[in-house]
């Protein structure tokens, strides 16, 4: 029997399907439901739970043969991808993932048999881990990127488009510019450590030593923050809506530092002297 697809947003379709524990005649029914309901919809592959039932169930046409698959699981994944998707849930919007090319997988088949299979081509793994994520609440929206995740959900609501697949449009995942911070931090760390070191039994000859780092970490992070400010603007050019890249926060990074590298380094002079 046809049974009516759940299209965005209708939330019931966020819930974790059951596993099938019995392969009666209740199963036969719900698995040819499906079938049905591709067979009108014209799909390539359905899942229990877009059609209301909240098992573990999906079918994949495979050639002019639909295929069952009960209870499916990853067991291994190599080789990632950058997926552009459609999925009827979505209304058929583009979504681009990261999948996996080459899947180990077990499921059940119609007599509750244990069946492995591997899959080696990027389309067939893209198909069988989209349907196998709605099992585990778990849609193309909830595989984005956060900067990406919240413009999908306005294109959705007709507010807007789909997250762009330039990756240029967006803040990068890990800028290269939080290493320059990363080593200034070490080094103020360090000043602030020498000033410390006048409290404790301590030879004039290791203080002045420690006077000397102190200078030249001054000098390496005045370089440092310099260095920062302008890969920060190199970087802002290059991905359009990425709000960690905005003048005024990549500013207030180097004020920070160079202040209290300065006043380090001051009261180094005046301690050490």
């Amino acid at each position: 029997m046809i049974q009516t697809l759940k299209y965005y947003p209708d939330t019931s379709i966020n819930v974790n399907a059951g596993p099938i524990r019995q392969f009666d005649e209740s199963y036969t029914m719900m698995v040819d439901d499906i079938i049905d309901t591709m067979k009108e919809k014209n799909l390539h592959a359905l899942t229990a739970i877009q059609i209301g039932y909240f098992y573990q169930l999906m079918v994949i046409k495979e050639g002019n043969t639909y295929i069952a698959y009960a209870n499916p699981r990853i067991i291994t994944q190599t080789e990632a991808f950058d997926s552009s998707e459609k999925s009827i849930y979505f209304h058929y919007h583009p979504i681009s993932v990261t999948r996996y090319k080459n899947l180990s997988i077990i499921y059940d088949d119609a007599k509750g048999q244990m069946q492995t299979k591997k899959i080696h081509t990027q389309e067939e793994a893209a198909l069988f881990q989209r349907k196998i994520d709605y099992l585990f609440n778990t849609t193309l929206i909830d595989r984005l990127p956060s900067h990406q995740k919240d413009q999908a959900i306005r294109a959705l609501a007709g507010k807007g488009s789909m997250p762009s697949m330039d990756e240029n449009a967006f803040c990068p995942p890990e800028s290269k510019k939080v290493y320059f911070v990363s080593i200034v931090d070490k080094l103020l760390f360090f000043m602030f450590i020498s000033l410390l070191l006048p409290l404790f039994n301590i030879s004039k000859e290791t203080l002045n030593s420690w006077y000397t780092y102190d200078k030249f970490a001054y000098a390496i992070v005045i370089l440092l923050m310099v260095g920062f400010f302008f890969y920060a603007q190199y970087e802002a050019k290059q991905f359009r809506q990425c709000t960690s890249c905005q003048i005024g926060n990549n500013i207030g990074v180097v004020i920070k530092r160079l202040s209290i590298a300065t006043l380090f380094i001051v009261s180094s002079y005046f301690i050490f002297s």
